[in-house]
C-alpha cells in the first residue's frame, strides 16, 4: 500500500474545539513530528488534535436510549426504519481474519498505520467515526441527550450517492442496530472497527479511560463480530479512540490482520458550536488521497450535518471526488 504521512495542521482545529476546551480537564497529549515523506512508522502516538474530543473526559459525553433504539435526530426528526434482517456475514464471526477483505494483512504481523492514500488523482475518502462509551450511554438513558446517531448525514450521502466509511463502536452498533443495517445496505458505505467501547489504548489519551493491555485484542476482536452479522463491505480497517496508540497497542492487534487508519485531514467537528469552522479545517487541509475525519454522533458533533453540504461542495470545486476508503488506499493487490 503506497502511502505517506502528512502532518495535520494544528492551527485549523483550534478554532473549532474552543468551545470543547472547557471541557477537557487534563492535559491534550502531544502531536508527534512526522516525515512528510515517509510513512507512519509503527509504535507512534497518532492523537491529532480534535479527533479525540469525540467523547473527552470520561463522562463528558454519552450515548444514546434504549438498546436497540434508533433515536431521533435534531429537532424531532424521526429515527431510521427498521430495515430488513442482518446480512449473511461477511466474516464469520470469530472466524476467518479476514485477510481478504480491504485491510486485511498477515496475521502475526505489526498492522500498518496509514494516514492517507497515494497523492495522485482526484480521490479522497470521507470517513465518519462512531462512538460510544458508557458515559455516553448513560447520558442517553438518563434523556441528558437525544441521539448520538445523525440521520441527516446518512441521508444525505444517500441521496447524493457519496461513498463513505464508516468506523463503528461495538456498544454504537448494539444501540443503534437499525441504523447499522441501514448503513450495511448500502453498496457506497464500507464499515471499519472504532473498538467496542471506545475506551483509550495508552495513557493520556484525552482522558479516555484505559483498557488493560490484556483485554486490548479481545475488545477488537469482539467488535468485528459483533459488525460481522450485518454483512455489506466489511474491511479489517481500524481506527484507535482518539488516534492514540504506541507499540503495545499495535503488538496486541498483530493477531487479528489489520491495518490501522488515522487520517491527515481532522475536521474538528466534535463539539464544534458553529459549521463554518469544520469546512474550512476540511477544504484547507484536503489533498488528492486524503483521509477526512469526521463523526456521526450527533449530540457531540452537532454540525456535522450542516457543514457537511459545503464540504462536498468544496470538494467538487476543487475537483476532488469522495470514495470509499479501500478505493483511496489503493491497495494494489485488493483492486478489483
Amino acid at each position: 500500500m503506497s502511502v505517506k504521512n502528512l502532518r495535520v495542521p494544528v492551527a485549523a482545529t483550534l478554532v473549532t474545539l474552543a468551545g470543547a476546551a472547557a471541557l477537557l480537564s487534563g492535559p491534550l497529549p502531544r502531536h508527534e513530528p512526522a516525515s512528510a515523506s515517509l510513512a507512519r512508522l509503527p509504535g507512534t502516538k497518532g492523537a491529532a488534535t480534535g479527533v479525540a474530543a469525540t467523547t473527552g473526559p470520561t463522562g463528558a459525553i454519552g450515548p444514546s436510549g434504549p438498546a436497540g433504539t434508533t433515536g431521533t435526530t435534531g429537532a424531532g426528526r424521526p429515527g431510521a426504519p427498521p430495515g430488513p434482517g442482518p446480512a449473511p456475514a461477511s466474516v464469520p464471526p470469530g472466524g476467518d481474519t479476514g485477510t481478504s477483505l480491504p485491510g486485511g494483512t498477515r496475521p502475526g504481523t505489526r498492522p500498518p498505520v496509514v494516514d492517507h492514500g497515494p497523492r495522485t488523482g482526484n480521490k479522497v475518502a470521507l470517513t465518519f467515526d462512531a462512538d460510544l462509551t458508557d458515559a455516553m450511554r448513560r447520558q442517553l438513558r438518563s434523556g441528558a441527550v437525544r441521539s448520538y446517531a445523525n440521520l441527516a448525514i446518512i441521508e444525505l450521502l444517500e441521496r447524493q450517492r457519496v461513498p463513505a466509511t464508516f468506523f463503528l463502536t461495538g456498544k454504537w452498533v448494539e444501540q443503534y442496530p437499525q441504523v447499522t443495517r441501514r448503513l450495511a445496505g448500502n453498496p457506497r458505505f464500507e464499515l471499519a472497527n472504532h473498538t467496542y467501547g471506545h475506551l483509550a489504548f495508552t495513557s493520556d489519551c484525552y482522558q479516555l479511560p484505559r483498557i488493560r493491555e490484556q483485554e486490548m485484542n479481545a475488545d477488537v476482536a469482539r467488535t468485528f463480530d459483533v459488525i460481522a452479522p450485518y454483512g455489506g463491505r466489511q474491511t479489517r480497517y481500524f481506527r484507535f479512540p482518539g488516534l492514540c496508540h504506541d507499540e503495545t497497542a499495535l503488538t496486541a492487534l498483530a493477531p487479528l490482520g489489520v491495518t490501522v487508519v488515522d487520517g491527515d485531514v481532522v475536521s474538528g467537528d466534535p463539539f464544534a458550536t458553529a459549521w463554518r469552522p469544520v469546512v474550512r479545517a476540511v477544504l484547507s487541509q484536503v489533498r488528492p488521497g486524503s483521509v477526512i475525519i469526521l463523526h456521526v454522533t450527533e449530540a457531540n458533533a452537532p454540525m456535522t450535518d450542516e457543514a457537511l453540504p459545503h464540504i462536498l461542495a468544496g470538494l467538487a470545486e476543487r475537483g476532488l471526488q469522495p470514495a470509499p476508503l479501500s478505493e483511496v488506499l489503493a491497495d494494489p493487490a485488493r483492486a478489483r
